[in-house]
């Protein structure tokens, strides 16, 4: 009987170790599944968009890849236009009111077209990102380098490139490390599925 139990408890444990690689292996290729069909669902799950011609209206004025800002969008609020941090950044890429006055003072964003106090309005919110995203590019030399910036800040990527590292092997600090990786995937993601442009996107 004692025997009968103990090869039935051991069976069972077998089954609950297997079903979480059961469970990951299924998730790993459903989003294969989807990564595949760039066109259609996969697309609209895994890297949606909205707002394209304000994306790139502003990535155009600005000098900076419609995919890239998408990839951005996506990390930083997951597309949603009132999303806030705890740090105070607004809306859907995530932009400091501080750093919106600041692009205006520089003259990197026309003030009288663009509210720096509006930043809950996706257009208002993408064109001054786009213009924080085409200021880093300016300063910085590599794609990697721009958006570990973004979220450290660029004085602080900077004072890791004077010391003699590189990026993104001597990134400091751990979330900028994984929002490099993040916002790397998500931006291969749309390049893949948006070959043509994000006018692929703007029927739906």
């Amino acid at each position: 009987m004692a025997r009968r139990r103990a090869r039935r408890e051991g069976r069972l444990l077998r089954w609950y170790r297997l079903l979480p690689l059961l469970a990951l292996a299924g998730t790993l290729g459903l989003c294969g599944a989807l990564d595949a069909a760039p066109t259609t669902l996969g697309r609209q799950l895994l890297y949606p968009v909205s707002d394209v011609a304000a994306i790139e209206a502003s990535a155009a004025r600005h000098g900076v890849d419609p995919d890239l800002v998408c990839a951005v969008i996506k990390c930083e609020s997951s597309w949603n236009p009132t999303a806030t941090s705890s740090a105070g950044a607004i809306g859907l890429m995530q932009v400091m009111p501080d750093t919106a006055r600041s692009l205006v003072e520089m003259g990197l964003v026309d003030g009288s077209a663009w509210d720096a106090d509006n930043l809950t309005d996706p257009s208002t919110n993408i064109e001054f990102g786009c213009a924080y995203l085409g200021y880093l590019q300016e300063h910085l030399s590599s794609t990697e380098e721009i958006v570990a910036a973004y979220n450290a800040g660029i004085g602080t990527v900077q004072g890791w490139l004077d010391e003699g590292g590189v990026i993104p092997d001597d990134i400091a600090f751990a979330e900028t490390r994984a929002y490099l990786q993040k916002v790397t995937l998500a931006y291969e993601g749309y390049q893949r599925s948006y070959p043509s442009g994000l006018t692929d996107a703007s029927d739906r």
